[in-house]
């Protein structure tokens, strides 16, 4: 497939607002009032990732990513519209979020996505909380997600084209 640079449909990038004192930071990573009303994170989860490690790319049939990229750490992050259906199918778009520029990146199904850690000496810290249980309630069914990353498919080898 050839990729287009573009906006992607549902894909909605915030800026987040650090306030900063003498004693650190504070966030608003995300408030219910600020997601549209179908949208229910129903768990959360902290991930750090090395320094030049990438994460991705993958996909959810079902499941909305709420991803907040705060620091520390700076990550460039890939979307792409892998929804046949989507007016924006084709598309990717490329943003560097993280401590310099702290993010709020919802991705829903069908987009296909993956980070990597831009910084040189920190391990970043990236936050989600997605609309779906991680393998649903008691983690009794399938993992929703397709790992392009194991296929070393079209999506991953536009992923990675950045780092040659």
């Amino acid at each position: 497939m050839k990729f287009k640079k573009g906006e992607i449909e549902r894909v909605v990038i915030e800026k987040l607002i650090k306030f900063s004192d003498e004693r650190g930071f504070l966030v608003e990573t995300f408030r219910i009032d600020d997601l549209r009303d179908s949208l229910q994170p129903v768990m959360s989860y902290v991930s750090y990732t090395r320094p030049g490690i990438a994460r991705g790319p993958h996909e959810h049939n079902k499941q909305t990513d709420i991803f907040c990229f705060i620091g520390p750490g700076n990550f460039r992050i890939k979307l792409w519209d892998n929804r046949k259906r989507s007016k924006t199918f084709g598309c990717c778009m490329d943003i560097v979020g993280g401590e310099d520029n702290p993010i709020r990146v919802i991705v829903p199904p069908g987009v296909v996505h993956g980070y990597k850690n831009i910084s040189s000496e920190v391990d970043g810290m990236v936050l989600n909380y997605p609309d779906k249980l991680y393998r649903g309630r008691d983690r009794k069914e399938e993992v929703d997600e397709i790992r392009h990353e194991d296929k070393e498919d079209e999506f991953y080898l536009d992923f990675i084209k950045e780092d040659k």
